[in-house]
């Protein structure tokens, strides 16, 4: 793909972010209300969602762009030592259900990252948060794949391009933070 065209796909796939306002307004909400509970969010993703999951847990614990309170954040993928105990124990699939059961209390938050839609651990991560009847939000891409309808809420990214759709979860985890830094201010 040229670097036009890559911009196009990126840019058109922010820019239908509109047509899924209502979702990304009541994920803000949720978000905002668990954290305001004082409960915590545990994110997690696989790959370059790894990556974002630990980018959002980052800016919630550490700040964003203005000094506020520490918030509650855990990106289930940063222990590399739990994963891979996890992974060799139980295997591979139940690296953040197991997290969750051991992790969560009532209250928290699951969010969960995935432009695929089809990670047989994060469907299990979401399985586990519905078990433990905790709310949950979920950033797919690609039509949603088996994700899609087991959370709370969806968040569908309107492209059918992983790089597309990562892009557009890096910029709905600003926009969180935004209104997070806003609400502690």
């Amino acid at each position: 793909m040229t670097f036009a065209a890559s911009l196009a796909e990126s840019v058109r796939t922010l820019q239908a972010l509109n047509t899924i306002q209502p979702a990304i307004d009541e994920a803000a909400r949720l978000i905002l209300d668990t954290l305001r509970h004082d409960k915590k969010l545990l994110i997690c993703g696989n790959g370059g969602s790894a990556a974002e999951a630990a980018h959002f847990s980052t800016e919630l614990v550490g700040r964003y762009q203005k000094n506020r309170v520490s918030l509650p954040a855990v990106a289930l993928s940063a222990d590399g030592s739990l994963v891979t105990c996890i992974g060799n124990d139980y295997g591979y699939d139940q690296v953040f259900a197991r997290q969750i059961a051991g992790l969560a209390r009532p209250g928290d938050l699951v969010v969960v990252l995935t432009s695929s839609g089809n990670s047989a651990n994060i469907i299990a991560a979401l399985h586990e948060a519905k078990t433990m009847g905790l709310s949950s939000i979920a950033l797919l891409g690609r039509g949603g794949g088996k994700a899609k309808g087991l959370a709370t809420i969806d968040l569908i990214m309107p492209s059918e391009s992983g790089a597309a759709c990562q892009e557009a979860h890096l910029f709905l985890i600003h926009h969180f933070c935004e209104l997070i830094d806003k609400a502690y201010a």
